[in-house]
């Protein structure tokens, strides 16, 4: 019931897909998804969606807030729930390619600092970091 009241509270209609691709987001080990795993973990769990009700409706949840969505480099777009904590950057695994987060108030105070001393008002900030897990 509270992805319904959810769905509903952002405008989008409660359909079944959206409901189960909410779900998913919500109750899923890896945080970090691109619309591929999302369509593959759907089948793997037995729903009956298609390949192109997922890829709409990936962008109308960023479109009401409920997903984030990053593009890793450039060619990569994963979504995340959008679950309102603070700002984070992304590890990126050059052997996998699987996504962890960070957060680091010092690189956040330096991007404030170089967006002010520029004359912007830092609004969103992205970092993204690629490397080889140890």
């Amino acid at each position: 019931m509270e992805q319904v009241d959810r769905l509903r509270h952002t405008g989008l209609k409660a359909t079944l897909p959206r409901v189960k691709v909410l779900e998913l987001f919500q109750q899923s080990e890896q945080r970090h998804l691109a619309a591929e795993e999302v369509y593959r973990q759907m089948v793997r769990l037995g729903m009956d969606v298609g390949r192109a009700t997922v890829y709409r409706v990936l962008p109308q949840f960023e479109r009401a807030g409920l997903l984030k969505k990053t593009r890793i480099d450039g060619a990569r777009t994963v979504y995340e729930l959008n679950d309102g904590k603070r700002h984070h950057g992304h590890l990126v695994s050059l052997v996998d390619g699987s996504v962890r987060e960070f957060f680091d108030s010092q690189i956040e105070a330096r991007l404030l600092a170089i967006a002010q001393e520029q004359g912007f008002d830092m609004a969103d900030y992205g970092v993204t970091v690629f490397g080889r897990p140890r």
